[in-house]
């Protein structure tokens, strides 16, 4: 008994030993446990508290949507308050497929049965049947309006796969920019409550169509609108199309005439549609006005003008300015387009018609042409700054031709012969013979840095894009740079005559033109009308009382007796009650015809307004292109003026657009 009780205590001491070498890797196993929930519920605690913010966005990253819908731009007004660029409503039939996803489901159900008793084994895809499920119901639709409209229309399938993919929560447009008959049979005929609405936005509205069309400008498309201060930046986010100026004030004042967009943002579901009410939602705000500082009355005026005395397929512009202020009062170049065609965008015709015409180009910014005799102002300017010349005395002969540096030069106007003659007759009858002494004693150097000092070779500034920088005033370094040769007296009597190198732009001679009538030496013009601007003040040109009368007494001989005096003397063409002084031009263009100028400030005491014009002749080498093309258009924008400043209620009536 002992041996046995010995050998049971034995094994079951062996026993006990056995148990207690497996604990350490029990509780080891315990300890690996714990690690590990503790480390879950460290992780779980860690996206609990510091993570939430990350997948509160994640989520609403994934269940919200952005759409931005943008602001009307704002308008364009004349000086006068009367519209010149607006915004018309423009209708289209919409329908809104974020709310037909019963409809699509149900559809594709139906077709697929189709298919199936039909017992068509080559089965399509289930993107396929969805595909052609939603062709058929929009095609519903739209046959719903087809009825109404009397018409035939079907769905473009690639189209409205492409927005269903894209742009789901924008509506798809069925029927873009309805006619008002056929916008007022949808609104008496289609149900309130439809998916299917008439959606209006605004597009630009030219009241006038081709009026003004260079200096206002057009838009074009814009697909990336912005909003700002709206919620929602890291959102997916769908635009409806606004607009942005490419052209003219349109351009240049873009971000002040855009509108403020406005927006919502909804839920979605995992499929894309989405969940009324919006979360958030602004309403577009239009953008400010701009109030211009043309004259439509003087604009309209002008453009008749040129039409009817220039002819339509001649090329050309004008523009006046007030000469106190800079101020812009009329801008019209030719050819032009009519803007009315460029709402919403222009069509292919009309850009070819363009294109054929030459008529995208402002030409009185773009244009830069020799001036002619308009530039014997600044010869004469020059030359009595720098005592070259008296206006009291002649400085040459005229007997149509000179004998001068071993060639001869020809007076051009009026036959020559004009004997001994003094600067304000020389200034009235355009005497080439006298300002080509004029130059020689002047000397080039002298006309080129005259001709600087008025900034004739800068651009002026104006708020319009595309102004040239072609504007050149040579010397003897520019030919020696660019022709490699060198300056003859031949080239003094060409730039002293407004030939040869010199080239300006309308605008610039406009200014020009103000700053003589001023007495100063430069004018900058502006397009934006602010009431009550000060008076422009620059340095004074420089000439005593004596050459500046000389001077002024040439500009009106021009007009009364000179150059311009047969067409001028016209009835149609006289300014009633008005000295004025002008200044008539013809310049020859190498391998083109010729271009008349007129420049003019008036009254002739007391200068309001400054004119100058430049048309493209169709008589090569003809003599008298500035008053004969020229300088009745800058009558007919003077006797506007005038008649206005003395009629003032007849002009209070807004004009009723054509």
């Amino acid at each position: 008994m002992a041996t046995t009780d010995t050998n049971l205590a034995g094994r079951s001491g062996h026993l006990v030993e056995s148990h207690k070498s497996y604990q350490p890797r029990v509780i080891f196993f315990y300890f690996v446990m714990l690690v590990l929930l503790l480390t879950l519920a460290g992780g779980l605690a860690y996206q609990q508290l510091f993570k939430t913010e990350h997948h509160r966005d994640s989520e609403r990253m994934q269940n919200q949507r952005r759409i931005l819908v943008p602001g009307p731009r704002g308008n364009l007004y004349d000086r006068d308050g009367r519209l010149l660029v607006g915004n018309r409503p423009r209708f289209a039939v919409v329908l809104y497929l974020d709310e037909l996803k019963s409809e699509f489901i149900s559809e594709a159900r139906i077709i697929r049965r189709n298919f199936a008793e039909a017992g068509d084994k080559d089965l399509p895809t289930r993107d396929q049947f969805n595909q052609l499920a939603r062709v058929s119901v929009v095609q519903r639709y739209l046959d719903q309006v087809n009825r109404i409209l009397r018409r035939d229309g079907t769905v473009d399938r690639v189209d409205l796969g492409r927005h269903f993919a894209r742009e789901l929560l924008l509506p798809y447009t069925l029927i873009d920019d309805l006619e008002p008959a056929a916008y007022a049979r949808l609104v008496e005929r289609l149900p309130v409550r439809s998916p299917l609405q008439v959606y209006a936005s605004s597009t630009r509205y030219y009241p006038y169509g081709a009026t003004l069309a260079h200096t206002l400008g057009y838009v074009g498309v814009e697909n990336d609108i912005g909003a700002e201060d709206f919620p929602g930046e890291d959102l997916k986010t769908f635009r409806m199309k606004g607009t942005v100026g490419r052209d003219g004030l349109e351009k240049i004042f873009d971000a002040h005439l855009q509108g403020e967009a406005g927006g919502s943002i909804f839920r979605v579901s995992p499929a894309g549609y989405k969940i009324n009410p919006p979360l958030e939602k602004r309403l577009p705000v239009q953008g400010k006005n701009l109030v211009t500082t043309i004259d439509l009355d003087l604009q309209r005026a002008t453009e008749a003008a040129i039409a009817q005395i220039a002819g339509d397929g001649l090329v050309g512009s004008a523009v006046a300015l007030d000469v106190r202020t800079g101020e812009v009062l009329v801008m019209a170049s030719k050819p032009d387009y009519d803007l009315a065609r460029f709402t919403p965008r222009p069509d292919h015709d009309t850009i070819a018609d363009i294109e054929a015409r030459q008529a995208w180009a402002n030409r009185a910014i773009s244009s830069a042409y020799p001036p002619g005799s308009t530039f014997k102002i600044l010869t004469a300017i020059a030359a009595m700054r720098h005592g070259a010349i008296d206006p009291d005395e002649p400085i040459v002969d005229c007997q149509g031709t000179l004998r001068k540096f071993n060639r001869g030069f020809v007076c051009y106007n009026g036959k020559g012969h004009h004997g001994e003659v003094l600067l304000p007759d020389a200034i009235a009858d355009s005497c080439d013979i006298y300002f080509y002494e004029a130059g020689w004693r002047a000397t080039p150097e002298v006309l080129a840095a005259e001709a600087r000092r008025f900034h004739l070779d800068q651009r002026t500034g104006i708020e319009l894009p595309n102004e040239t920088g072609r504007m050149l005033i040579p010397d003897a370094a520019y030919k020696d740079r660019v022709r490699g040769e060198k300056w003859f007296p031949g080239d003094t009597a060409n730039m002293a005559i407004g030939q040869g190198d010199v080239l300006v732009t309308p605008l610039g001679m406009a200014c020009f033109a103000a700053s003589v009538a001023r007495g100063e030496l430069t004018t900058r013009p502006t397009l934006v009308h602010r009431p009550g601007a000060p008076r422009q003040q620059t340095e004074s040109i420089g000439l005593n009382p004596r050459q500046r009368a000389a001077l002024l007494a040439g500009l009106e001989g021009c007009v009364t007796h000179g150059t311009a005096a047969k067409t001028l003397a016209l009835p149609d063409f006289q300014v009633p009650g008005v000295r004025f002084g002008g200044k008539t031009g013809t310049a020859q263009v190498p391998g083109k015809k010729n271009v008349a100028w007129f420049i003019c400030f008036a009254p002739l005491e007391q200068p309001e307004i400054a004119v100058a014009v430049a048309i493209e002749g169709d008589t090569p080498n003809e003599e008298y292109g500035g008053g004969r093309y020229a300088a009745p258009i800058a009558s007919t924008i003077l006797r506007q003026y005038f008649h206005k400043q003395a009629h003032p209620a007849a002009f209070v009536t807004p004009i009723k657009p054509e």
